[in-house]
């Protein structure tokens, strides 16, 4: 019989899980950050390059960074599609030298990524993100709706009352009782 780990060994493990991954991730070229919509990298170059020394290639589904007529930084293919024509890369100077920073639109816009490409080294373990906060407003009209209501079913049974569903119930009740009139609901109980 297994026993699962205790809390403590749990988050000793997970400390060590953050640490493996922080210093595999520092092995990279590059740094990245993610949210649940977008991806975000930077590459710092020298400061002697300017714009047209920088090779970046986008598709739906492949990336390539470097500086022409050395190895690319990144080359391969997207663990996942993007939107080409929303994503975008600047060359930006920094007190080091200079950035080459590059946002990508992600399409699947409920998809955390393990990597920035399926040819990378190191992987995040996604189950371990800890997403930020997000507004209603960055969510999709029906996912929105659905928050919405959860949120309000549970305003409503936190004060003792009877949520969207229940409501809707009682009201479907109420108008089965005057329809007739003639019937005693006295003994009528809602479960």
């Amino acid at each position: 019989m297994s026993t699962s780990p205790t809390p403590a060994e749990r988050e000793k493990k997970d400390k060590e899980d953050r640490a493996r991954e922080a210093e595999e991730q520092a092995k990279l070229p590059y740094k990245w950050t993610q949210s649940i919509q977008d991806l975000d990298i930077t590459i710092g170059v020298p400061s002697n390059l300017r714009g047209k020394d920088i090779v970046v290639d986008m598709t739906k589904t492949k990336l390539k960074v470097g500086v022409k007529g050395q190895e690319p930084f990144i080359d391969g293919p997207l663990p996942y599609e993007i939107h080409p024509s929303e994503s975008t890369w600047t060359l930006e100077p920094t007190s080091s030298g200079k950035d080459i920073s590059i946002h990508l639109d992600k399409t699947n816009k409920q998809q955390w990524w393990a990597s920035v490409t399926t040819n990378a080294p190191y992987f995040l373990d996604t189950s371990k993100i800890q997403p930020e906060n997000s507004k209603l407003g960055d969510l999709d009209g029906e996912t929105r709706g659905m928050v919405e209501k959860m949120m309000y079913d549970q305003r409503q049974k936190e004060m003792g009352k009877p949520t969207s569903e229940e409501q809707g119930k009682l009201d479907i009740l109420e108008k089965f009782k005057k329809s007739h009139p003639e019937m005693d609901f006295s003994n009528a109980k809602m479960g």
